[in-house]
């Protein structure tokens, strides 16, 4: 891995983890679990995404058991939202805007992380996808929420396969990494950010006229 990419996929990588750390121990917090409770939806929420595409890569053990870093930055960020969850809480669109950076952040990572080990753009792409989503469906499943992907017309997982589709492909069409990782962290961030401003759908199918 070369210096500059490994540089790259860490830092995008660790602040996904605490945004979406922060987000996890959030939706704890307002179901009234306690401490223990509350980290184990930010560790989920954190790690959920990367763990899943670690294993799906091949790349063993995962780097959430190979860093400490890994464990204590959702460690770190659920204990802060534990603590200071009224000021946060009030903070709800400003919460939605950090959901929408940790999306773009995971989506990016996950997709450099699978060219690292050697997959091709497409599949690359998909890992960036289950990068930036898995970890929020985990929290959702565990707090027996609908997944925020799954919901009518939401637009979360198009933004986030765009972003990564941008990292999987820039660097064949000769771009550098961190170039790549700007664009496509940009372009998810910006298109998920519209959208819930905006109250931009994805299109869902029409119904059928009764007979």
């Amino acid at each position: 891995m070369a210096p500059e990419h490994s540089t790259t996929l860490i830092v995008t990588d660790l602040v996904g983890i605490f945004v979406f750390a922060v987000t996890g121990a959030l939706v704890g917090v307002r179901k009234e679990l306690d401490v223990f409770g509350v980290l184990v939806l930010a560790l989920a929420t954190g790690l959920g995404g990367g763990f899943i595409r670690d294993v799906l890569i091949g790349a063993s053990p995962p780097a959430a058991l190979q860093d400490w870093r890994y464990l204590l930055v959702p460690v770190g960020a659920g204990l802060l939202t534990f603590w200071f969850h009224p000021t946060l809480g009030r903070l709800e669109k400003t919460m939605n805007v950090f959901d929408a950076a940790g999306l773009a952040l995971f989506g990016v990572a996950g997709a450099l992380k699978a060219l690292d080990y050697g997959l091709g753009p497409l599949p690359s792409t998909l890992m960036g996808l289950v990068t930036g989503i898995g970890g929020g469906m985990v929290r959702d499943m565990l707090t027996s929420r609908v997944p925020v992907v799954m919901q009518r017309g939401e637009l979360y997982a198009i933004p986030t396969a765009a972003g990564a589709a941008v990292a999987a492909f820039g660097p064949e069409a000769g771009f550098g990494t961190t170039t790549v990782a700007i664009v496509g962290g940009g372009l998810c961030f910006v298109w998920r950010t519209l959208a819930m401003w905006r109250h931009w759908h994805a299109p869902v199918p029409q119904r059928s006229a009764s007979v």
